[in-house]
Parts: C-alpha cells; structure tokens; sequence
C-alpha cells in the first residue's frame, strides 16, 4: 500500500474542534426527549421538534457548504459560534413549547452553518493516501464529542437541566477561542466566483437526477431509521427497561464508581441507570474507529457501506429483544449499531467527498446534508410518533424490529440503484 501523507496541524486542530462542538450538541440533543418528557409534552410535541430540528441543522450546510467556498471555513466556524452560544443560554429561559421549538430551531441554525467546515477541511488537508485514516479520525472525534457531552450532560441534568446547558455553552466558547488563535484555513483553490454563481452551483447538483435521486435513497433509507435510534433510545432505556438492573450490571462489570457516574439515586432511594449516558454510540466508536478504518480502507466504499447496513439492521433487532429478554442484550444492540455505523456512515460520506472536485468539496457536502436533513426530518413525525403507539399497547420493541425491516428494505434499494443508474466515478485527487 502506498505511503500516507502525513496530516498537518490544522487537521487535528479541526479535529480539536469538532470533538468540542458535538459535545456541546450532542449535550443538547441525546438527552432533549427525556428533558421534553420531564416538562410534561406528548411523545407528538417531541417528534415535531425532533425533526424540525434535524431538518434544520441538515438543510442549512446546503448553504453554509457554499458560503464556505466562497468566503474560507474559519470565517463560517466564527459565525456559527456567534449563534450557537445565545441560542443555547436561551433553553435556561424558555419552557414554553413554541419557545422551546424556536430555540431549538436557532440550534439548529448555528450547527447547520457549522456541519459541513470540520469534514470539508479535512477533504481540503487529504488525499487518496490518507482520505480514508482521515474520515476515519474525524469520525472518531465526532464521537469522543459525542461521548462525553451526553455524560456530563445527563449526569449534570440529574441536578438541574441548566447545568447540562451551561456545560455546552461552554464548550463553544472554547471553540471560539481555539478557531481565533489556532485554526489556519487549509490551502486550497478558492475559486472568484459571486454568490450567485455558486448558487447556480447547487442547483446543478440537484439538477443532476442520479445524484439527487440517490440523496432521496440516502434520506429515506438510511438516515431516517439512523435518525430513529438517537431519537428513540434513551427514552426507551428509561422508560421500557429495568434501569436498577441495568445499574447492577454496570456495578458488576465496571466497579461501582464508573456505575454511580452514570445513574443517579430516584426519590425513593434506588440507584438507577441514566439512559441519556449509554444511549448513543460514542463510547464504542471512540475506541473501535481507527481499527475499523483499517481494515475497511482495504475494501471498496459501497461494498463497505451496504455491510454497515446490515449490522445495523442486526442491531435494531437486539435492542427489540432487551425488552422482553435481559435489560443488559441492550448493551449488544448499542455495540452492533455502533459497528455499522462506524463501518457504514463514514465510508458513504468519503464517497459523496471523492465525487466532488476538491475546490467544491463545501458544496458536495452542503448537498450531501441535504440527504440527513430528509432522514432526519421523517425520523422524529413517524418513529417517534410510532414508538408512542406500540409503548401504548405494551410492546415497545415493535419499533426496533420495524427499524430492522425498514433498513434491510433500504440495504436492496440503495443497492439495486447503484448497480443499475447509479454509477459514480470517485477522483483520483
């Protein structure tokens, strides 16, 4: 294999970055069901602001992507911390639903402008040598980001829910700081275009009917039921599965320091799992990624993709079977959705990047959000609203299982398109 060029500083200061941006996000959002649930919404209320605030955050590198090209990734960064910070002091505010679903939605804007900077630099500092150990680091970050923001904020909320939001206001203005003093704009040709010109850019993109209509696959059958599990998971943890054992459990394996940090005492004197701390799958990609990396950077990047699916789809399934089995399979379900994705969603946007000309890659991004924003916008109007009626009759597993089936359907979809009218040449450079 040939040799990798090394990564400059600015890779790893923009990776720097991202770790400190999705802990402030994911601070926010993993625990956001269980927050909406405490203030007494309905599991419709929730759904409706789980997917406008996906949608927006989706939809807004679209255009954030674009003016990235045009003006340089360190310029945005700023901007977007200039509106994360009061949009998030504002959640201590606000308890109202409209309130909170603007706030939310004001989020949503400042991380839309920011998604697509971190993974355009570092398609900008990357070649064909390094391109995928590089995603592969960056999606490690994302989830040590992910990790750690989801434990201090349901470990922080167990006091008061604007501890966790001050804990993520925090982290951005960290970020503001290392941008200002550290984050170099990577060399790359910037091209003298108007804004209009790169807007006629976008909808070129669009305008290309094989790529937009395997953005739509991307939407419908990946990212929506990938959306499902975030939305879904902490709350079924707490609400459908017995949290004292699962505590125990922790207790037995970890030692019962690491299993205190991650429960909280109820008001009757019971030791009992947070479900916000394990129900994402930070903890396990954080480790695994890089290893993971190697050994998919051997293979093709659909192949690898579709295999992704799979697991994922086997995940779903045993997170169905912790209800009515061991509350602890839930762990084993978390462990393999976590390898699909780790296998699945860094090696589908390296392949989106590497169809994209290097001075373009903003834009390539922008539109690829396009396909997470449609996941995410469904995700939360139909599984979380879905969840609500099978936890009705008892059988809040149904929903798991439904997840499988959907994303086994979408593995045939996506997989058939790409065989056929599908076809996409990736770029040497």
């Amino acid at each position: 294999m040939k040799t990798r060029t090394p990564f400059p500083k600015v890779f790893w200061v923009a990776n720097l970055i991202e770790v400190l941006e999705r802990f402030s996000y994911y601070g926010i959002y993993m625990g956001f069901g269980i927050y909406m649930e405490y203030l007494g919404y309905t599991k419709g209320q929730l759904g409706i602001v789980q997917s406008l605030f996906l949608l927006f955050s989706y939809a807004v590198p679209i255009f954030s992507g674009t003016f990235a090209d045009r003006y340089g990734f360190k310029k945005l960064m700023i901007i977007s911390y200039l509106a994360y910070l009061p949009s998030i002091l504002l959640l201590i505010l606000t308890k109202s639903f409209s309130g909170i679903a603007l706030t939310m939605l004001s989020i949503a804007f400042a991380a839309g402008i920011f998604k697509p900077l971190v993974s355009g630099t570092v398609r900008a500092v990357t070649d064909k040598s390094n391109k995928t150990m590089g995603f592969g680091i960056f999606y490690a970050m994302v989830n040590v980001g992910a990790s750690f923001g989801p434990l201090v904020a349901g470990k922080l909320s167990a006091i008061s829910w604007n501890y966790a939001f001050i804990s993520s206001a925090i982290s951005i203005g960290i970020m503001l700081l290392v941008t200002i003093f550290f984050y170099k704009e990577p060399e790359r040709e910037i091209l003298n275009t108007t804004l209009k010109d790169k807007f006629a850019d976008i909808w070129t993109v669009l305008l290309d009917k094989k790529f937009s209509i395997f953005l739509i696959l991307l939407g419908i059958f990946f990212w929506l039921p990938f959306w499902a599990f975030f939305n879904l998971l902490a709350i079924y943890i707490e609400k459908n599965l017995d949290t004292v054992r699962l505590y125990l459990n922790i207790k037995m394996v970890l030692g019962t320091g690491i299993a205190n940090f991650l429960s909280r005492v109820d008001e009757n004197g019971t030791r009992k799992l947070l479900g916000v701390t394990i129900s994402h799958t930070g903890y396990v990609i954080m480790i695994l990624q890089v290893l993971v990396s190697r050994v998919s950077e051997k293979f093709n990047s659909l192949p690898t993709f579709f295999f992704g699916l799979f697991i994922i789809a086997l995940g779903y399934i045993v997170l169905g079977i912790s209800n009515i089995t061991a509350p602890a399979v839930v762990f084993l379900g978390i462990i393999l959705f976590a390898v699909g994705e780790m296998i699945s969603s860094p090696r589908i946007q390296e392949y989106i990047t590497w169809i994209a000309p290097k001075e373009k890659a903003g834009l390539y991004m922008g539109t690829n959000f396009l396909a997470l924003g449609l996941g995410g916008a469904l995700s939360g109007v139909t599984y979380t609203s879905l969840y609500g009626y099978f936890r009705n009759i008892n059988h809040p597993e149904f929903v798991w299982y439904t997840l499988a089936l959907h994303t086994i359907i979408g593995l045939i979809v996506i997989f058939i398109f790409t065989k056929t009218i599908g076809k996409f040449k990736e770029l040497d450079e």
